[in-house]
């Protein structure tokens, strides 16, 4: 408490004022209070805050008493003219100020009782009232003290505080009207008119009088290219060059109408300048040359292309009508006139003629006079497919010899399809060859061997080829393939058997059939025709041989007691190939004995000389005979023939042996002479 604006009581505690109070220069008042018990050296202190409340003791006050404003009578209702401001150093509803017009000599003007901001309500005009004094009032909003709850009951509003200020307010006489225009804003010339010619009279009206009232013109934009000229005193508008309206053909001219007033008042126009048309250009196709397709086969109406023109003339005279000029292939096609949409007029064959080009379609506008141009159409007929490959031939028949490599090239089949691009493209395949000796090049239609060919195991093959094109649906035709098989001398003869035997009688005459010997050779022709021959073992041409037929016979008596069996080879000369193959058999003849020699004995008289004490069963001798026949015509049996009347001896028949069957006695018989037959 520096300024000793505060007492306490030392004994109780309670503080009290001592000087005046002012809200507006301090508002809080902080004090430190200390307190002893005794004379205790100890103190203790406590903050105390004192918050002083304001009163109403200080009105608003306005910075001057009066105040001037001049404003133009052309200010709209609703315009701030003026601002009143006052200040009151209260707080809160204390300092709160309201403001208001305290005398009105006019409604013409209000004030915001919050912001004192003061606006029109009408229109004010300078002829009828040039000054109004307005007596404005700041108002406060504050009470007395609160010093008991039952004086709340009512405030008084004499207790409030206020100011006052005097606004006088001047109405200026100035150019308030600006320049009205009077003609029309749109207007209309031909493209061909001549430069200086009038367009169009600008007029505008200011009620202004004097040079508030006197009107000047001027282009402000859309004049760019000085097209046009305005007299800024009498409004007339010309042309200032050639207009061209298919450069443009709308000019948009900002015109400003402006009085000499001070400040000078304007009035702008658009004014809007349409350019009219004349047939002053020809048509353009947008292409020089057409170029279209369209699929072959189609129904006649089938679009083909769109062509289109543009005249830059406008109306009638740039209405374009299309049309086709006659020319090869031009009946095809049909043309609407107005669209400009070519379509077809028949159904197209590709293979018939693939491209159309029509030399002229031509576009003519309606213009006074009329112009026309033209354009090449090129239609290419896109290819449908419409047609299987077709063979060359129906079937076709080729000979090829047997010891062709596998892999060798035998045919080559040609097919054509009248189709183009993919449906043009012939693929060959082959069907129905069950031994699966060929197969054909898919792209050449080349055909090849497989496998080794042998014609002894098939001699003929018939397949077929199929040539397909490679389109979605596989159209195709077939053709029959005959491939014969021509022999090669490939295969050796080859008897029947290797070994042969035969059997001929010993004295058959020359020229008589022992055998007939086989073989075979699996090829054909000449190198399937054998040739038979001795090769060996017939030094003596005892035998013979039928080359053709392959039989062997005797060439010569054959005597079994001198040659009783014959081995020899017979050679299979050669089948007739080039080079010519053979082979060999082994053939072995057996000359059968024929009874046509009689036994002979080893020697034509036996002398034997015996004791004729021998005993009975002795073996005297043994006769022996030789036959130079074989088998049963060389079995001989002996037998005593004579000499043996007594029965001294016996003959073995078998072996020849003489045994004593009787005691001899030599002084009865000393010889015996028996006679001995071999049979």
């Amino acid at each position: 408490d520096p300024h000793g604006k505060f007492s306490i009581d030392p004994q109780f505690g309670i503080i009290r004022t001592k000087k005046q109070l002012d809200h507006e220069a301090q508002s809080v008042v902080v004090l430190i209070v200390q307190s002893q018990l005794g004379n205790s050296p100890i103190y203790t202190s406590t903050q105390v805050n004192i918050s002083v409340t304001d009163i109403n003791d200080n009105p608003p006050v306005f910075p001057t008493k009066s105040d001037k404003v001049t404003i133009s009578h052309t200010q709209p209702p609703g315009t701030a003219v003026y601002i009143a401001h006052a200040e009151d150093k209260d707080s809160r509803l204390n300092g709160a100020i309201k403001y208001s017009i305290a005398s009105k000599q006019s409604d013409a003007f209000s004030i915001d009782p919050s912001l004192g901001v003061v606006n029109l309500t009408r229109t004010v005009f300078a002829e009828k009232q040039q000054e109004y004094t307005l007596h404005i009032a700041a108002e406060d909003c504050g009470s007395p003290p609160l010093t008991s709850l039952l004086m709340l009951t009512a405030i008084n509003l004499t207790d409030r505080r206020l100011d006052s200020l005097a606004v006088k307010i001047v109405i200026l006489d100035i150019n308030d009207n600006s320049p009205s225009f009077m003609s029309s804003p749109l207007s209309y010339v031909m493209e061909d008119v001549e430069v200086g010619f009038l367009v169009h009279h600008v007029i505008a009206k200011d009620p202004d009088e004097g040079r508030n009232g006197q009107v000047t013109y001027h282009i402000l934009s859309g004049n760019e290219n000085k097209a046009f000229v305005l007299d800024k005193i009498t409004g007339l508008l010309t042309t200032a060059q050639f207009l061209d309206r298919e450069v443009q053909e709308r000019y948009s001219l900002t015109v400003i109408a402006l009085d000499d007033g001070s400040p000078a008042l304007s009035a702008t126009q658009v004014l809007t300048i349409i350019v009219l048309d004349v047939n002053d250009e020809t048509p353009v196709f947008l292409k020089h040359v057409y170029e279209t397709a369209v699929h072959e086969n189609q129904d006649p109406g089938e679009f083909v292309v769109r062509v289109e023109a543009v005249d830059r003339d406008a109306g009638l005279n740039s209405f374009l009508q299309y049309e086709i000029l006659p020319g090869a292939g031009y009946e095809k096609f049909k043309m609407n006139s107005d669209s400009g949409e070519l379509v077809t007029a028949a159904s197209l064959d590709r293979e018939a003629q693939e491209v159309f080009s029509i030399k002229g379609s031509s576009c003519h506008d309606l213009g006074s006079p009329s112009r026309s141009s033209t354009a090449q159409l090129c239609v290419t007929v896109l290819d449908e497919n419409d047609h299987s490959p077709l063979f060359a031939e129906t079937q076709y028949q080729i000979s090829v010899t047997e010891d062709l490599e596998e892999g060798s090239a035998i045919l080559d089949l040609s097919a054509s399809d009248k189709d183009a691009g993919l449906n043009g493209e012939v693929m060959y395949s082959v069907i129905d060859d069950t031994y699966g000796a060929f197969a054909i090049d898919s792209f050449t239609g080349s055909i090849i061997t497989t496998k080794a060919l042998d014609r002894e195991t098939k001699s003929q093959y018939t397949f077929r080829t199929v040539a397909s094109d490679c389109s979605t649906y596989f159209p195709r035709s077939t053709t029959v393939v005959t491939v014969l098989i021509q022999d090669v001398n490939d295969n050796a003869p080859k008897f029947e058997q290797s070994y042969y035997k035969a059997s001929v009688w010993e004295g058959q005459s020359p020229k008589t059939d022992i055998i007939q010997v086989f073989a075979t050779d699996l090829d054909s022709g000449l190198n399937g025709e054998i040739e038979y021959s001795v090769l060996s073992g017939n030094e003596n041409a005892t035998f013979l041989i039928d080359s053709a037929r392959g039989i062997l016979a005797t060439n010569t008596d054959l005597d079994y007691e001198n040659t009783s069996s014959y081995r020899f080879l017979v050679l299979l000369a050669s089948d007739h190939g080039m080079p010519s193959l053979n082979s060999t058999a082994t053939v072995l003849i057996t000359v059968l004995d024929v009874n046509d020699n009689p036994p002979v004995f080893s020697s034509p008289e036996y002398h034997v000389h015996v004791k004729e004490s021998i005993p009975i069963g002795s073996r005297i001798t043994e006769v022996s005979a030789k036959d130079c026949d074989a088998g049963t015509n060389a079995e001989i049996t002996y037998a005593i023939i004579s000499g043996n009347d007594r029965g001294h001896f016996c003959l073995d028949g078998k072996t020849g042996s003489v045994n004593l069957t009787k005691i001899l006695d030599y002084e009865d018989t000393m010889k015996f002479t028996l006679v001995i037959q071999a049979t």
